[in-house]
């Protein structure tokens, strides 16, 4: 696979782990969402008004609150500048209709129903794969477009959502084959993996193990897990009689029970390769796994959608919400406001049955732009636009998600401070 070095940059603080990102918090792990009657919506229901309104539900509570901030405040600052630009259609984007994802279906979907009785032409959200799946035909039933810039889990790719919903996160399986080169590069050829019993977890897995395997690596171990096991031995006891020279840890929060029983049975960095991805990207792994010895993670390394390597996005995202400390997946969502925006323009109306039609094409096969008002002038002298985002070059495939993507290669130092080792370019798809 070819990889493109970026460049290497030291990582955003994080409060927590990456428990949404990938595609936790309350999925049912079967890759389908729950019927439910769709709630009507504001833009399909009126043909479009004039004025592009979006909502979202990230999480605002729960377990998965810290995780809230940099979403919503991405999305708010990709509003400022649309509105600074003159907004979409002649008109401004009002302010978000706010709806908490927390960490329950429950609540996910009763906040989904206030943002979509709220007469919203786009939802945001949800941030966990799992949420997304316990909404998704609510919004889209609606005919209201929806856009996850966290949603890993590969199942997506092929939901019969209308074309309702796409995401500007890629997907596990443009991750997966960038996590097993790097497991490769490092020499090792015998891999034990193990992840949570969910769409990510298993999705993530499988991508990890056909990479490495096509690689001509052993996968001696290919094992998921109940996160809400009370311990972890018995999984670590299969790691140990796999006997790999890699183990891949597809975790998120309890993950670091899983780290310790490897530490404690000898199969800690020190000893064999150990990975993860995006739920264990976290400044403050190395102190929750060993409070006062940071160094026992030393070595560890991993993969995630990169969200650092934009540094004049990151600038700006700062300067307009001064005390956001996480940024992970607020260029993804950045995105997912600015081509919403853009397919509006291009469609001439909010009306989200008829822009749906022009998500995939603003990303690719145009004139490049890479800010809402410097693609919004192309689109008003007539030209086809191709949006690079703060994400990356997202060229979406027709599924409605990045047939490329930046991901990043984290790993942990002596002082257990977590460092961007680099930022690659996955391998294309079509």
């Amino acid at each position: 696979m070819t990889s493109t070095r970026l460049r290497a940059i030291t990582v955003m603080s994080a409060a927590a782990l990456l428990i949404a990102g990938c595609g936790g918090g309350g999925g049912d792990g079967e890759g389908t969402a729950p019927d439910a009657a769709p709630t009507p919506g504001g833009g399909a229901a009126d043909g479009g008004d004039g004025t592009l309104m979006l909502g979202y539900v990230f999480p605002q509570t729960g377990q998965l609150a810290y995780l809230g901030p940099p979403q919503v405040e991405a999305a708010r600052y990709a509003v400022s500048e649309i509105n600074a630009a003159g907004g979409v259609l002649g008109a401004p984007i009002p302010d978000l209709v706010a709806g908490d994802e927390s960490d329950q279906a429950a609540v996910a979907q009763q906040s989904a129903d206030r943002v979509l009785a709220a007469g919203v032409d786009a939802l945001l959200g949800a941030a966990a794969s799992g949420q997304s799946l316990a909404i998704i035909d609510r919004v889209t039933g609606a005919e209201v477009m929806q856009c996850s810039g966290s949603n890993t889990a590969p199942n997506f790719t092929d939901y019969n959502d209308q074309d309702y919903y796409f995401r500007t996160a890629p997907s596990d399986a443009l991750q997966g084959p960038v996590l097993a080169e790097t497991i490769i590069s490092d020499g090792h050829s015998n891999v034990a993996i193990v992840a949570r019993a969910d769409d990510y977890g298993v999705g993530l897995a499988n991508a990890t193990a056909q990479a490495l395997e096509e690689a001509g690596a052993t996968v001696a171990l290919n094992e998921t897990y109940d996160p809400n096991a009370q311990n972890f031995d018995a999984l670590v006891q299969q790691v140990q009689g796999a006997q790999p020279d890699a183990v891949v840890v597809i975790a998120f929060e309890e993950g670091t029970q899983i780290l310790q029983g490897l530490i404690e049975a000898g199969l800690g960095p020190n000893a064999v390769g150990v990975y993860g991805a995006d739920g264990l990207r976290n400044t403050d792994l190395a102190s929750l796994v060993a409070p006062g010895n940071p160094a026992v993670l030393a070595g560890m390394k991993g993969t995630a959608p990169a969200s650092a390597a934009n540094e004049e996005f990151l600038t700006g995202l700062r300067e307009f919400a001064p005390d956001l400390v996480e940024t992970q997946f607020a260029p993804q969502v950045f995105d997912c406001v600015n081509i919403i925006a853009l397919a509006a323009a291009v469609a001439g109306t909010d009306d989200p049955s008829v822009f749906k039609d022009e998500i995939v094409g603003v990303t690719r096969e145009g004139t490049k732009c890479t800010s809402f008002a410097e693609c919004q002038e192309l689109v008003a002298n007539g030209e086809d636009i191709d949006y690079d985002g703060a994400s990356g070059p997202l060229e979406f495939v027709p599924a409605g998600e990045p047939g490329t993507a930046s991901i990043e290669i984290y790993s942990f130092n002596e002082q257990g401070e977590l460092v961007t080792l680099d930022t690659v370019q996955s391998q294309p798809v079509s």
